[in-house]
């Protein structure tokens, strides 16, 4: 997957948007408060999403070349970094879709299929 794959499926989510983050893209809820979907280093094709340890868990089990922990303390809470290149659109949509879930406010779940 490209950075602009990657881009066009985080921007297709409900109600998403794209605004800087230091070095980074973010995508974000445009919805109060805002809460972040994911970002993208584009430099060096990884994109973060923001998972339950348990989903970085099953993710990190299941494909070990594409997810790992982000390495901090955000990543011991669910940060998990996505390797663009090893990632297919069905794999990359469905960690977005996590993330998407957990920064939404519970009227707007039902936007998401």
């Amino acid at each position: 997957m490209t950075v602009d794959e990657f881009r066009s499926l985080a921007l297709s989510l409900p109600k998403a948007i794209e605004k800087p983050h230091f070095e980074r893209a973010s995508f974000r809820l445009d919805a109060p408060r805002g809460k972040t979907i994911a970002t993208l280093l584009e430099t060096d094709a990884t994109a973060n999403v923001f998972l339950t340890v348990e989903e970085q868990d099953m993710l990190i089990s299941a494909e070990p070349h594409i997810f790992s922990k982000v390495p901090n303390k955000w990543g011991e809470k669910g940060a998990t970094t996505i390797t663009l290149a090893g990632v297919d659109e069905v794999t990359a949509l469905s960690a977005l879709k996590m993330s998407w879930r957990h920064a939404a406010p519970p009227k707007l779940q039902d936007l998401l299929e």
